[in-house]
């Protein structure tokens, strides 16, 4: 089959195979006709040997064939015109078909999908792009028909709302399908699913959050997705019909927390219900349209043992960082963004005695303690007047006259590292938290430009004094180059010499190479190094394997 396209007098033919072509200004459209009065996805045009269907997919300013508006599948005969906008287009057979009359028109290239202007990495499948435009119009449907104003003023509760909004959908759904207006190819279920999850949940990000290989996801604007799955990043197929659509999924995320993101605060920090880490970003701050990030956590609380089969650390290391939580030995978590510090953070506070009292201080609560006595603590952004902001700072502080056998806050990152600090030089040993930081001597550094942060103006020998007399163990992790997170250094704070706070390495990670598959070859292992402390746990009738401090 050939097309034929005429725009300001100047035609353009080229040959079509059998499928299906897109028509509309969207850069995913196989015939791309780039004019204000063309919509995004104006039309679908299939072509089956000799046969040519046209059908408008609800476009703005309708599809025409001889002057007639299309009303659902139409079959193009030879010598019949199709009008797009001031676009003018015939399908014919194996000849290149007369020049059709031609109209005043705007100068337009339609191009095949795959040329030299096809944005990297976009898809041009049409199915999906039938699929999105029925799911579009069943959803501006369902608008129609749910009165969530009435519902709400009924006092209806979200699962309520949730169970409504599904048998109007269905309803639609059948309705479509018992007029014979679904398209080929659309699986009804699968559509409802659909429009149910952009209605009233996560719309596409819902699949994925599903599923349990995605480690995390995210969405660089409506059109790219991407997925880290087994420490790799790759480009999923899911995708958002426009920025409004991305925006309302983050609005669905952070309205419940009573946080808010707009023009004047167009970054936010929030959790999806099973704790799992969100962070988006909008215009006027992302160009390349509303940014989703979203850190997903495992449903299944990992164990020390999962960690040893991970290869994260060994039976020795879990062994050691046992006894060290038992003994109430303040411990940092270290590493950079991604290595893994909240998970082992949870890990570790799986050692604390169930018998305990534990609060939690976080910016968006994360972790997920099993012990029965757990008080958790969330940080409150600042409201639209820039009042009633609640900081980490605030939040330390205030723990301290609740009678807390262990704090543990979710992350250091600025003035609070002083009060946390204090805390630990006050009685308040088995302190946890985590930082940011390259190696466990950075630490060290972090803390004190934390603490300078704070405010206070102190000098630095007083500072090194704190840390050498708070911080009893720090352990380093890091995202090796094959995606895997791995222990890399479980360090002890031994004391201030001078000027210089003194630690030594207890247990280290020496990679030796990189095999075939990409993957990193090395080995965790005790450096000979035996702690400062030990004694304390024989003094209070704990048994200690010496042998696990045994080097080479």
């Amino acid at each position: 089959m050939h097309l034929t396209t005429i725009v300001d007098g100047v035609k353009e033919t080229r040959e079509l195979e059998d499928g299906s072509y897109l028509v509309g200004r969207a850069e995913a459209c196989r015939i791309r006709l780039p004019f204000p009065d063309v919509s995004e996805r104006h039309a679908i045009l299939a072509i089956n040997g000799t046969s040519a269907v046209i059908e408008d997919l609800n476009s703005a300013n309708g599809t025409f064939v001889n002057g007639a508006a299309v009303e659902g599948p139409v079959k193009l005969d030879d010598g019949m015109v199709v009008q797009i906008g001031t676009t003018l287009m015939r399908v014919s057979g194996d000849e290149p078909p007369p020049e059709p009359e031609a109209e005043e028109a705007p100068r337009a290239e339609p191009k095949a999908n795959g040329g030299d202007d096809e944005a990297p990495g976009e898809s041009a499948d049409p199915m999906r792009e039938i699929r999105r435009s029925a799911q579009e119009q069943i959803h501006r449907e369902l608008l129609k028909r749910l009165d969530m104003k009435r519902l709400t003023v009924e006092g209806v509760d979200r699962e309520g709302l949730e169970q409504t909004a599904r048998e109007k959908i269905r309803d639609i759904v059948d309705e479509v399908v018992s007029k014979g207006r679904l398209p080929e190819g659309i699986d009804p279920v699968r559509l409802e699913d659909d429009v149910f999850n952009e209605a009233m949940r996560l719309g596409p990000l819902e699949e994925l959050l599903a599923d349990d290989s995605v480690a995390e996801i995210m969405v660089n604007g409506p059109s790219r997705v991407y997925v880290e799955r087994h420490g790799r990043l790759e480009l999923s197929d899911c995708q958002f019909s426009d920025d409004a659509s991305v925006l309302s999924v983050i609005e669905r995320i952070v309205a419940p927390l009573g946080r808010r993101i707009d023009e004047s605060q167009p970054y936010v920090d929030a959790r999806l219900a099973d704790g799992s880490r969100v962070n988006a970003i909008i215009a006027p701050l992302a160009l390349s349209g509303p940014t989703i990030t979203i850190r997903k956590f495992s449903r299944k609380a990992f164990t020390a043992e999962d960690f040893i089969r991970f290869g994260t650390w060994t039976e020795q290391a879990a062994e050691f960082m046992r006894l060290c939580v038992r003994l109430r030995k303040n411990i940092i978590v270290a590493g950079g963004t991604g290595s893994g510090k909240t998970t082992l953070l949870n890990l570790l506070s799986g050692f604390i005695p169930h018998t305990e009292r534990i609060i939690t201080v976080e910016d968006a609560a994360e972790l997920r303690l099993q012990q029965p006595h757990v008080v958790r603590l969330e940080a409150r952004p600042p409201n639209i007047e820039g009042k009633g902001a609640v900081t980490i700072r605030d939040l330390v502080k205030n723990c301290l006259r609740m009678r807390p056998d262990r704090i543990i806050v979710g992350e250091c990152r600025g003035g609070e590292a002083l009060d946390m600090l204090q805390a630990m030089n006050t009685g308040h040993d088995g302190s946890l938290t985590t930082v940011h930081a390259n190696s466990p001597r950075d630490v060290v550094s972090r803390l004190e430009t934390m603490v300078l942060m704070s405010g206070m103006d102190l000098p630095s020998r007083a500072i090194r004094e704190q840390i050498a007399s708070a911080v009893d163990i720090i352990i380093h992790e890091s995202r090796m180059s094959d995606g895997s997170r791995k222990v890399d250094a479980i360090t002890e704070v031994t004391g201030l010499e001078g000027t210089q706070i003194v630690m030594q390495d207890l247990f280290t990670f020496v990679q030796s190479g990189v095999g075939a598959d990409g993957k990193v070859i090395g080995e965790f292992k005790s450096t000979g190094a035996v702690p400062t402390w030990i004694d304390q746990a024989r003094s209070r009738g704990i048994d200690v394997d010496m042998s696990m401090f045994a080097g080479e």
